[in-house]
């Protein structure tokens, strides 16, 4: 099967990152395929830059020329995977909801570790949209900001660790969650120093995307998530019927 895995920033080093580990997660045979949008910021921190993702990210992948079977959303918190529900016929996987979905069968209270403090309350919005809140401890800030996840990884670990020892100290949780996808592959490093399970959104969301490939299983189009109407849309790279031309 081929997996998409969309990254929701422009910046091409970590849609490497991701997708490297994304494909240290995907079994045999499956083919995972990076993709960075053409347009939009190279972070991604707040409202503007998330709406702005969502729309780049659709774009992004409706423009792929060749089939593939699944998409997953790799930006934390961010918007756009109900967008994509509707424009595809493929299983379409966020890593937010996955993450916190497989936190909840690792423990009882899980908490979020995330970058910068402007982003905890989109975290927190998004967890509640999906319904994954109830077993949410808390959502906490390392204090770092995306790109510096790369530029300074050791700061950053550090940073996140000590906030996750804090989550699970002071708001007992049980599981730890990377709330960001630019902190994939640090899992290890930090359930060595936490003590707790660490879960990764990038991984999670590979492994539930490889399962509904396999369970032949994707988004219901009866409702909620039925293709867009035929509309005349201006100004974005739409056929006259408002679907895009490779679909």
């Amino acid at each position: 099967m081929r997996i998409l895995v969309a990254n929701v920033n422009t910046t091409g080093s970590m849609t490497d990152s991701i997708a490297a580990q994304a494909r240290s997660i995907a079994s045999p045979g499956t083919e995972i395929v990076g993709i960075t949008p053409r347009f939009g910021a190279d972070s991604c921190e707040g409202n503007f830059e998330s709406y702005l993702a969502a729309i780049a990210v659709m774009d992004a992948v409706t423009r792929y020329p060749e089939p593939f079977d699944a998409v997953v959303q790799a930006g934390y918190g961010e918007h756009g995977r109900e967008g994509l529900q509707e424009l595809l016929d493929v299983p379409v996987v966020d890593i937010t909801e996955a993450a916190a979905s497989t936190a909840m069968f690792l423990g009882h209270k899980y908490s979020v570790v995330t970058t910068l403090d402007r982003t905890v309350p989109l975290i927190e919005d998004r967890l509640k949209l999906a319904g994954l809140d109830a077993r949410c401890a808390s959502v906490r800030a390392s204090g770092m900001a995306v790109l510096e996840l790369e530029e300074e990884p050791d700061r950053a670990v550090e940073a996140i660790i000590s906030q996750a020892m804090l989550a699970v100290s002071q708001d007992k949780a049980e599981v730890i969650v990377l709330g960001c996808g630019g902190m994939a592959g640090l899992d290890e490093q930090i359930r060595q120093r936490a003590g707790v399970p660490v879960v990764d959104g990038v991984a999670s969301a590979v492994t539930i995307a490889e399962s509904l490939v396999r369970m032949r299983l994707s988004t219901s189009k009866v409702r909620t998530y039925a293709a867009p109407r035929p509309k005349t849309v201006i100004g974005w790279p739409l056929n006259s019927t408002g679907v895009p031309a490779s679909l």
